[in-house]
């Protein structure tokens, strides 16, 4: 147990911080896996567009980092563009 208030209020702030980014980070994974099991053109430009604003939400919130939001972005684009040709 922390032995003065302010590392008392840390550990607090610590928790509620770990809580709000695990929430994030889920909706990001959620997110990814509509992406990648959509079908048709038009529901994979759907969730690739909702997968976007998810990342771009968890960076704004500071839960990861602009350049790791890029890179799944980018994965993100070439998983839509396989799952349309091959589907459409």
């Amino acid at each position: 147990m922390p032995q003065h208030k302010s590392c008392d209020k840390r550990v607090k702030t610590a928790a509620k911080a770990n809580l709000r980014n695990q929430i994030v980070k889920s909706r990001i994974k959620t997110a990814e896996k509509k992406v990648v099991l959509a079908k048709g053109t038009d529901s994979v430009g759907d969730a690739l567009k909702n997968a976007y604003s998810e990342l771009d939400k968890a960076v704004k919130y500071g839960v990861i980092h602009k350049n790791k939001a890029a890179n799944h972005k980018s994965n993100l684009a070439v998983a839509a563009a396989k799952a349309s040709a091959v589907k459409a």
